[in-house]
């Protein structure tokens, strides 16, 4: 069903793509050098740091798929997201600092100095293949609701949102990327607010006859307490999203570039604490306007919601119940969380390569404007790859590309948690270890992916559910890669600075905190 999308609002999100354009405009004048581009001149604020990252993770699947949820079903999917607090405290206290020390830019430059080029060659890999097939699904997927609140064709809006994305990120660089971000979160809030305030106005008992309705139906349960690691219980979801934001906090690049941009520690750990505590509330008010719309539409009964989609209900509830302007600025709310990952994802793929694969092995040697050129030239392949991946994703079944996302994660996603952890907390694992464990690791990761896409004979088959895959893969390559250094027992070399157990030897700071002064003094 197509709702045309009234003047209003297309105001409204005219205005928004305009201050983004005028924002990527206004930094293009800045980006003279490469450290300007990927890092900001390593210049910003905790406060400006921690709402991009909110933007950088929060996608558009957090204003549709969260409340489509809680709409169908209930609160389990927050799970995941409850220990984000505990993990955050980790990475306050052991991830942001290895990231800070010897001015790194990329997360994968860390693998190098830890274990040599294989691993970080594999990290680089792993995640250009990673965002690329993310960064493809979330335009599809916000290509969807656009659709459906315009009425325009799925391939000009996935076309045109890729160009327009790809223009303010290549003009403006990170700078752009993390004021957009931040213009972006805020929207992506205020878009939340306005919709459950919408809801809650419309109903005769407000927000108390949600919570009346809502545990009446027991839409507010975080699934089952049973211990069963087969099912999608609360414990298995929790300890999934340990390794998931573990596995975020200290090895993605989309965070890591984020810990290098600040203008000192002190402010990068301030970013994540901010991030940390805005984000949890944040996802448990997306789920309430699902459950919010659940309890409106048994109020008010309709006939077209019952032949929508789940993730089409929030913006059929924009268009016919939001006053014109104000839908406007939820629209753009729903925009906003699709581009914030996306314009994110292309300057981080276009550093890691930069960083990781030309400076070092492909073109080294080149002077610093030559690998700037590089950056936007790659910035601009990799819009033109995401935009061809959401139009191939909008010809194959969801089965089909659930399959493509499996294969991908199953084959490039498992090991970098292992690669960081081992080489923070260990002294003993060296570079030989660490890379004999990777190629037995990446077989075994491989094999379960087979097996979970049903391409092995039933014989050959090991029945694990897909929840476990990472966890498997990375488990088995910590045990691997920890026993061959028992049995190498080979020193691995100078790890000043690499580990919690060897800190740097130079006394002052080892991020040029001190040629730096903090904003607060």
């Amino acid at each position: 069903m197509e709702l045309p999308i009234r003047q209003l609002d297309l105001a409204a999100v005219a205005i928004y793509l305009a201050v983004i354009v005028g924002v990527g405009l206004y930094f293009a004048r800045r980006n003279k050098t490469t450290e300007e581009w990927f890092l900001g001149n390593r210049s910003f604020a905790g406060w400006v740091i921690g709402l991009s990252m909110l933007g950088t993770i929060v996608s558009s699947a957090t204003f549709l798929a969260l409340p489509a949820a809680a709409y169908v079903l209930d609160w389990r999917q927050l799970s995941v997201n409850l220990v984000l607090p505990l993990v955050a405290v980790v990475a306050v206290v052991v991830f942001i600092p290895f990231f800070r020390r010897g001015g790194l830019t990329s997360a994968f430059e860390y693998l190098g100095n830890r274990y040599g080029p294989i691993p970080r060659l594999y990290g680089t890999i792993s995640f250009v293949a990673l965002q690329l097939i993310r960064m493809a699904q979330i335009l599809f997927l916000v290509a969807l609701p656009i659709q459906f609140l315009t009425g325009a064709s799925l391939e000009g809006v996935i076309v045109v949102s890729g160009v327009f994305i790809a223009f303010y990120t290549i003009a403006g660089g990170i700078e752009a990327v993390v004021w957009t971000d931040v213009v972006q979160a805020l929207i992506l809030m205020v878009g939340g607010v306005l919709c459950f305030v919408a809801v809650a106005v419309d109903l005769p008992g407000g927000f108390s006859q949600i919570l009346a309705v809502g545990w009446a139906e027991d839409k507010f349960s975080l699934g089952s307490f049973e211990w069963n690691l087969g099912e999608r219980t609360f414990w298995t979801v929790a300890i999934l999203g340990v390794i998931n934001w573990l596995a975020i906090y200290s090895g993605d690049q989309n965070l890591v570039q984020r810990y290098a941009a600040a203008r000192s520690t002190r402010e990068a750990r301030k970013a994540t604490i901010i991030y940390s505590a805005v984000a949890l509330p944040m996802w448990a008010m997306f789920f309430f306007v699902g459950t919010a719309l659940f309890v409106y539409y048994q109020t008010f009964p309709d006939s077209t919601v019952a032949g929508l989609e789940a993730d089409q209900v929030l913006p059929y509830f924009i268009l016919t119940r939001i006053p014109a302007g104000i839908a406007g600025l939820v629209i753009a709310a729903v925009m906003a969380a699709a581009m914030s990952s996306l314009d994110s994802g292309v300057n981080s793929i276009s550093t890691v390569v930069v960083v990781d694969l030309l400076k070092p092995y492909l073109a080294p040697g080149r002077t610093d404007r030559d690998y700037l050129r590089a950056a936007r030239w790659i910035a601009a392949l990799i819009s033109a790859l995401v935009v061809s991946g959401a139009l191939l994703f909008s010809r194959l079944e969801k089965e089909s590309m659930n399959d493509v996302s499996l294969i991908v994660t199953s084959v490039f996603g498992g090991c970098l948690m292992g690669l960081f952890l081992m080489g923070f907390f260990t002294r003993r694992v060296d570079g030989f270890s660490a890379t004999t464990a990777l190629a037995a690791a990446m077989g075994f990761n491989i094999y379960l992916g087979l097996g979970l896409l049903g391409w092995l004979p039933l014989a050959w088959t090991w029945a694990v559910h897909s929840y476990w895959v990472g966890a498997l893969v990375n488990g088995s390559f910590i045990l691997l890669a920890y026993g061959i250094s028992l049995v190498r027992n080979a020193s691995p070399g100078d790890l000043d600075g690499l580990t919690i157990w060897t800190p740097p030897a130079a006394a002052a700071p080892a991020d040029g905190d001190a040629a730096v002064p903090d904003a607060d003094g």
